[in-house]
């Protein structure tokens, strides 16, 4: 179990956001956590983070609680977050941006090759990696991010709605580049409004209604299940 989350809720101000919330991720495999807006989502994901202080709980990295943590020390225990909304640094170059991810590590000779990975991973950041991060497209931006995200080499790699405010196509790239990534061998936690495109490449799954995990199972199964399809479609 690389990443555990047992009974945690956290609150803003008097505002309980999360109550209860259970999740476990396993090494190697795609986790969907799914809801609509305002679920709680992202708050679960800001406080694995430890971006947020939780009010009751426990998270854990292999077993151990990250309650004294720092989010830069949870990030070099090898859990990494793709923002919402990206948050790139606009003013920087392509490159600039991949290189920031790395931020944490001294091991050059590696953080040139992940570099040429991601160009791998990624030709069209290889084609624009002089390009100013800002003026590129909100697809071209998502791939900053995620492999600013990957340069990191995190063992779960926290996305935060990577396909918001993307057209169609473009949301077809990326669920396809999250696959490849975890195909590598990066454990993905998934936070994702488009909630049938993530159940169907999930290999477990959770929905969350009101703070609450209210299902849990298999993404594809979860797919199809008509709970899940009333809370989106009503």
């Amino acid at each position: 179990m690389i990443l555990e989350i047992e009974n945690m809720s956290l609150a803003y101000g008097n505002i309980e956001a999360v109550r209860g919330v259970s999740i476990k991720i396993v090494d190697g495999g795609i986790v969907a956590l799914v809801g609509a807006n305002g679920a709680g989502k992202s708050s679960t994901l800001n406080a694995i983070s430890g971006l947020l202080p939780i009010s009751a709980g426990t998270i854990r990295i292999d077993g151990q609680s990250t309650k004294e943590l720092k989010p830069h020390q949870i990030t070099r225990r090898g859990i990494v977050q793709v923002p919402e909304g990206r948050r790139i640094f606009g003013r920087l170059s392509v490159e600039e941006n991949l290189l920031m991810g790395a931020f944490s590590r001294n091991d050059h000779q590696a953080i040139a090759e992940d570099r040429d990975r991601m160009f791998e991973l990624f030709p069209r950041l290889k084609e624009r990696r002089r390009q100013v991060a800002g003026t590129l497209s909100g697809g071209e931006q998502q791939m900053v991010a995620t492999a600013r995200g990957l340069m990191a080499r995190p063992r779960v790699l926290l996305m935060d709605e990577p396909s918001m405010g993307l057209a169609p196509l473009v949301v077809e790239q990326v669920f396809d580049t999250i696959q490849a990534i975890n195909a590598a061998g990066t454990t993905v936690l998934l936070v994702e409004q488009n909630a049938l495109m993530a159940l169907e490449i999930a290999d477990h799954a959770y929905v969350m209604e009101h703070g609450e995990i209210v299902l849990e199972g298999p993404g594809p199964e979860l797919a199809g299940d008509e709970r899940v399809i009333s809370i989106y479609l009503g």
